[in-house]
């Protein structure tokens, strides 16, 4: 049969990239679909040579920098690609993908890593932070979205199989656009990282610094621990910001964006991560525990699924710099309990082979009730 990927952009190389490069692998016959490619030749490795075939907005002013602009454009975009000689259609999808056009004799699977956080339950929080709470531009964008939602629920109807990349996600499914989904964890590349028993006294905060991730309650919490020692990585729009919160305090160091193996290495030394984000999944608090490092971690959303509280992490309930301290106080009181050994063995369980075995098996087992359902219609 033939099979097309759709993917919605390719600008850096993310978790949602790291389901597409075991799509991939686990579909190499597949030809390959996304909005717009502007990912840099030093992080293309993962698609093994492949370039997919892109829509208007690659050629958009301003598109490599600005592609989230184009957003009311986009659904017009995907629904452009001509699908129609394909018999299996996979869609890796958190904003449009999953709106591709497919018929009644094509089988479209989606693998969802969240509804549009942006046009759903978090449309407040976004408006807020790009300063369009209130006015024109504000009305204008609320109404856009109002657009997009209404978009978003009519094509949810074009996916026969909905896979959801936790059980958090497959409740947000279900809370839009009223479908089941299947839960397959994303792939975490542990058989690269390595434990090491003997920690070192430092906390590591890391993440791409937007205002979702909260990096900036960790340096507040840290910033009134001055005994504690805290390293911040990682890039984005609010590095300055994170710069200026840490500029005072002497046990907070930002080291702003690292490459994947010197990541690796402050992740192997630190005694504990310390992660404040409501994520879908979140991969690094999985990668932490594949090096044997405890996760100290926001109690909602994916991490929920992935950090076992008291064996391989602890969990705060508010984002806010005391109950991070709080956290953190209560992890130095019982961090002896962490065995290095058994939060490996836990990350396991999220590894690549996982993920493609789990995968596959669903995309086949789907597909022979896709078919079967299928002749049976065109027989009576």
């Amino acid at each position: 049969m033939r099979i097309a990927l759709v993917h919605e952009w390719l600008t850096t190389y993310a978790g949602a990239e790291r389901v597409l490069e075991q799509m991939i692998a686990t579909f190499p016959e597949a030809d390959f679909f996304a909005l717009c490619d502007f990912l840099p030749q030093e992080e293309r490795a993962f698609l093994q040579g492949r370039v997919p075939q892109t829509t208007l907005i690659q050629r958009l002013p301003l598109a490599r920098s600005k592609y989230r602009a184009y957003l009311p454009l986009m659904p017009l975009a995907i629904e452009k690609f001509d699908l129609s000689g394909y018999d299996l259609v996979i869609s890796s999808s958190h904003a449009v993908a999953k709106g591709v056009l497919t018929g009644p004799e094509q089988l479209h699977i989606s693998y969802v890593h969240s509804p549009m956080r942006y046009a759903w339950d978090l449309q407040h929080q976004y408006l807020a932070e790009a300063g369009l709470g209130n006015g024109l531009r504000g009305w204008a964008a609320r109404w856009i979205l109002h657009r997009i939602r209404l978009w978003d629920v009519r094509t949810a109807n074009g996916v026969d199989a909905f896979v959801a990349n936790s059980n958090y996600i497959a409740r947000r499914i279900w809370k839009v656009y009223r479908r089941k989904a299947q839960v397959i964890y994303p792939p975490v590349d542990v058989e690269h990282f390595s434990v090491r028993a003997a920690k070192e006294p430092f906390y590591l905060a890391a993440s791409r610094m937007v205002p979702y991730k909260r990096m900036g309650l960790v340096v507040d919490a840290f910033a009134a621990m001055p005994g504690r020692r805290l390293v911040v990585a990682g890039d984005g729009p609010e590095l300055r910001k994170i710069q200026a919160k840490a500029r005072g305090a002497a046990n907070i160091e930002v080291v702003g964006f690292l490459r994947t193996e010197v990541l690796r290495d402050y992740l192997t030394r630190a005694q504990a991560l310390v992660f404040a984000a409501e994520e879908d999944f979140g991969i690094l608090p999985v990668e932490a525990q594949a090096c044997g490092t405890p996760v100290i971690a926001y109690g909602r959303g994916g991490c929920r699924e992935t950090v076992v509280e008291g064996v391989t992490g602890l969990f705060f309930d508010a984002q806010t710099p005391d109950a991070v301290m709080d956290a953190v106080e209560r992890f130095e009181c019982c961090r002896n309990r962490f065995d290095p050994a058994v939060i490996r063995h836990h990350a396991e369980s999220f590894s690549t082979d996982r993920f493609r075995n789990e995968f596959s098996t669903f995309v086949r087992e789907t597909w022979e009730r896709f078919r079967t359902e299928r002749d049976r219609c065109f027989t009576g």
